[in-house]
């Protein structure tokens, strides 16, 4: 083969080289530039969807804030969409009959749509939507709520608090809701003052009439009885008897129900074993089973009303603290109505966090001075430290011995509402007892219901939100 002939050969081996470089070079710039297109096209997706987010909610809180002001109507529509910040909303408000509204916002930006949606109650302003409440029926308006405390004794509350007159924060208290008072509001610049809110009206209920079982009447057949382990001698129903978690005027505590000018009934159960251990947990209280529930005979005590005409303690001398309790899945709710005064001086605390609820109401007894008030502390040993409850007192709240030999720290899971004051003085010199309340909002939320509660008409409607939630886009 000639030169010529070799390097005719090499040039054109040289030059399909170069082609095939060529298209390779070529078709992987192509592959880069569809990537790229690909991914500039996913970014811009993904942020358009991520307005569109922020613009449903903020149609949300639009919507939100029509509805509490009483304008319950949808905003926009699919074809007539509001615009906001480079995007688009429209709000479907349904009404769904049982005080209930269930809100739903659409956001658009470009070709993206997301969706939230929310369930707001309806409820009115009070006692049930206060982790404190005091209507101060009295009048009296130097009367102040007072919070205070500092570092870990300062006081703190998860809920709304109104008072009927004024409200002092004081140290390093803080208050996680809204304050409203009829008065002035000292130590926050939040908070507003305005018109009387109502009170519930026990007087309408009927209770002495209209109720599911009369304690002090069912104790007219019962027997006088020792127990060492709760103490003393007392007078108790037998274990199938919806009364059976009293026991009346026991003699190891006459000390503290001397002066009491009616029966004395003590909330604890002879037939339950003791538990003296000091630990407040639900797991370390004595037990406290109502009829028909966990084996026991006779009816179903849950979902009752007890009337006491008397007076309630929850106190005893060798034990710390009691537990509503049911080994089953058997819910526990009770409403315990008392025309006398409640004495809290144990702990009291639900079994878990099913669905029990229990209720304490004390009425004014007209023949009786001291009657309608919850008081809270032992006043012998200071072991209070928690209350589960829903806790009404037609007149006032009231402490009793909170002092340097009594409880350093009470935490409260429900509320304290009272028709006249709140009035609890936990100073005593340099201590401060420290008042923990977490509002326990069930009753407004419809998540558990309690017999024999009072209405509270002429209560402004307010609107709890509940179950705000991204929702899938229907195709």
């Amino acid at each position: 083969m000639t030169n010529r002939n070799i390097n005719s050969s090499r040039r054109g081996t040289a030059l399909m080289v170069s082609l095939i470089a060529v298209l390779v070079v070529s078709a992987f710039a192509t592959s880069i530039m569809v990537v790229g297109t690909g991914e500039q096209q996913e970014r811009r997706a993904s942020v358009a969807s991520a307005r569109a987010l922020y613009v449903a909610e903020a149609g949300m809180s639009q919507a939100i804030v029509r509805v509490e002001a009483g304008t319950l109507t949808d905003i926009g529509a699919v074809d007539a969409q509001v615009a906001f910040s480079g995007g688009n909303y429209w709000v479907d408000v349904t009404d769904n009959g049982d005080q209930t509204f269930t809100v739903t916002s659409f956001g658009t930006v470009g070709n993206a749509v997301r969706a939230t949606e929310a369930t707001l109650v309806q409820q009115g302003q009070g006692v049930y939507t206060s982790a404190l409440f005091a209507g101060n029926l009295s009048g009296d308006m130097t009367y102040d709520m007072k919070f205070g405390g500092s570092g870990t004794q300062a006081d703190v509350v998860n809920g709304n608090i109104y008072s009927g007159g004024n409200v002092r924060i004081t140290g390093n208290a803080t208050i996680n809701g809204s304050i409203k008072a009829a008065g002035a509001i000292a130590g926050s610049t939040g908070g507003t003052s305005g018109a009387p809110l109502p009170v519930p009206n026990l007087t309408a209920m009927d209770y002495d009439h209209d109720h599911d079982y009369d304690v002090k009447s069912m104790f007219a057949t019962a027997t006088y009885v020792t127990n060492s382990a709760l103490g003393g001698k007392a007078y108790q129903m037998p274990e199938s008897s919806p009364a059976h978690i009293f026991r009346k005027n026991p003699n190891d505590r006459t000390a503290n129900t001397s002066t009491t000018s009616k029966d004395d009934y003590f909330l604890e159960d002879p037939y339950e074993s003791v538990n003296t251990s000091s630990t407040v947990a639900p797991g370390s209280g004595t037990h406290i089973t109502l009829s028909g529930q966990d084996g026991n005979p006779g009816v179903d005590g849950s979902d009752k009303v007890y009337f006491i005409d008397g007076n309630l303690w929850i106190h005893n001398n060798k034990l710390f603290s009691f537990t509503m309790y049911n080994s089953g899945s058997t819910t526990i709710r009770a409403t315990f109505v008392v025309k006398g005064n409640i004495y809290f001086s144990d702990n009291v605390m639900y079994q878990g966090t099913r669905e029990d609820g229990i209720a304490f109401i004390a009425m004014k007894d007209s023949t009786v001075t001291d009657s309608g008030n919850i008081y809270f502390g032992d006043p012998s040993f200071g072991t209070l430290e928690r209350m589960d409850s829903f806790m009404y007192a037609e007149n006032n709240f009231c402490d009793n011995n909170l002092s340097a030999t009594g409880s350093a720290r009470v935490t409260v899971n429900g509320n304290m509402t009272a028709g006249n004051q709140v009035k609890i003085n936990r100073d005593y010199g340099a201590q401060h007892s420290k008042l923990t309340v977490n509002f326990d909002d069930r009753l407004v939320s419809g998540t558990v219901t309690l017999p024999g509660l009072p209405s509270q008409s002429g209560a402004a409607a307010t609107w709890l939100v509940r179950g705000w939630h991204e929702v899938a886009i229907e195709p």
